[in-house]
């Protein structure tokens, strides 16, 4: 073949090489297009290029994104491809292959313009499917800012309406007098509040409703008044059981005998710091929907024990500095009241006194050694003493009995109003 001159501009769609004569120049360059399932790619490519012996060009290459597959729905991976042939026969052969193989083939028009106003075609519907979906999504959002505004509200009624309708469940119908009796225990100081509801929504109705008070010999239930605060504490109380009717409720006293008692073993500023911090965060932000709403279950625990949290890191801190620790190491706040300079100018330490005994006593009875008591807490010297744990452990416990004692004796002493 030759190359073609031309003297015009050349286009995309010039030819390259001139036609050749032959008993071949009416030959036409046909091509298929499709997609198959990558599984089947390299058997399709062999089947084809054994049945028509070579006399066709194919180019496969897989799909970039995920495909949604016309018979399942599901996305699934293609394998695209493109077939180059000579000839009507070797047309058929390769058609024949792709319908065993289950391709799927793209038409592809003969002529020119048609092929033209095909792609035409495709781009205006594909631009008046993405005003489509451009106009959908932005009624879509509309639609659910709409919505987000009236679910708080409409969550509201619907607990207000499962409430009204589990009541009226739990009355007893009177077919004597064609009503509903409730018989329920009320709050001395809540009932006019009952009462008054009870006629404001009777009297919106056209119906009566009326309270009255029934003498009763049993027991009455206990009722606890709680707020965001006391709940938690009311609920560690309750997990032992909940007292009789009129009974002193430990709670109150449980917000500060729980946490202190807490902080006696936890008893470190660093870590009571973390605590305190953590949960003054969960305080500050407890009015947040994204942070009432939030369905982890460790979370929720966390959440509801809030208040609880912020004490016991509280008190930590303050044990804490009595302990004198700081993630487990001693800190100088205050001067110590022991000086080991006053002990080694009177006792008369030499280099070689120092060098037979690596452990040191300082003696408080010579002047100058103890200046006095530590201002608050554990004096900082005693990190430095071998005897450091034995010290800590004894003043521990010491102190674990008194506190036990003080507290079983409150608890007797709160009997005594039970009793009364």
């Amino acid at each position: 073949m030759a190359a073609v001159h031309t003297e015009g501009p050349t286009t995309e769609r010039t030819p390259l090489l001139s036609a050749t004569p032959g008993p071949h120049a009416d030959l036409k360059v046909n091509f298929v297009a499709g997609a198959v399932e990558p599984c089947k790619a390299a058997a399709l490519e062999r089947l084809l290029w054994r049945a028509c012996r070579g006399f066709l060009i194919a180019s496969f290459k897989e799909t970039e994104g995920q495909l949604e597959d016309p018979v399942t729905g599901e996305p699934a991976t293609w394998m695209t491809f493109v077939i180059s042939y000579w000839g009507e026969q070797i047309g058929q052969k390769v058609r024949k292959i792709t319908d065993c193989f289950h391709c799927h083939v793209f038409p592809y028009l003969e002529q020119e313009e048609a092929r033209l106003r095909t792609l035409q075609q495709l781009q205006q519907q594909s631009q008046e499917l993405q005003e489509v979906l451009g106009e959908t999504e932005r009624f879509l959002s509309q639609v659910l800012g709409r919505v987000q505004q009236l679910l708080p509200p409409g969550q509201v009624q619907i607990r207000k309406m499962k409430a009204v309708y589990l009541t009226l469940n739990q009355c007893s119908v009177n077919t004597t007098h064609k009503c509903l009796i409730a018989e329920v225990w009320c709050a001395t100081r809540d009932l006019p509040t009952v009462q008054q509801a009870l006629q404001s929504g009777s009297s919106e109705e056209g119906v009566s409703a009326v309270a009255h008070r029934i003498p009763c010999q049993d027991m009455p239930p206990t009722l606890i008044r709680t707020n965001r605060f006391t709940s938690s504490f009311q609920g560690i109380v309750d997990a032992y059981g909940v007292g009789r009717y009129r009974e002193v409720n430990p709670a109150p006293y449980t917000i500060i005998t729980f946490p202190f008692l807490f902080a006696v073993m936890f008893g470190d500023v660093g870590h009571g710091l973390l605590m305190f911090l953590f949960a003054l965060a969960m305080v500050l932000t407890e009015n947040q929907p994204a942070v009432k709403t939030t369905q982890n279950e460790i979370w929720q625990t966390f959440f509801g024990g809030r208040y609880l949290l912020l004490l016991m890191g509280l008190f930590s801190i303050y044990t804490g500095f009595i302990y004198n620790e700081c993630f487990s190491r001693a800190t100088t706040i205050f001067p110590s009241g022991w000086s080991v300079a006053a002990m080694a100018n009177q006792s008369g330490w030499s280099d070689e006194y120092l060098s037979q005994h690596p452990m040191l006593t300082l003696n408080p009875n010579i002047t100058g050694v103890f200046l006095g008591p530590y201002p608050f807490g554990i004096d900082p010297i005693w990190s430095l003493a071998t005897n450091h744990l034995s010290f800590l452990n004894s003043f521990k416990m010491k102190m674990s009995v008194i506190l036990g004692v003080t507290h079983m004796a409150f608890g007797v002493f709160l009997s005594i109003f039970n009793h009364v």
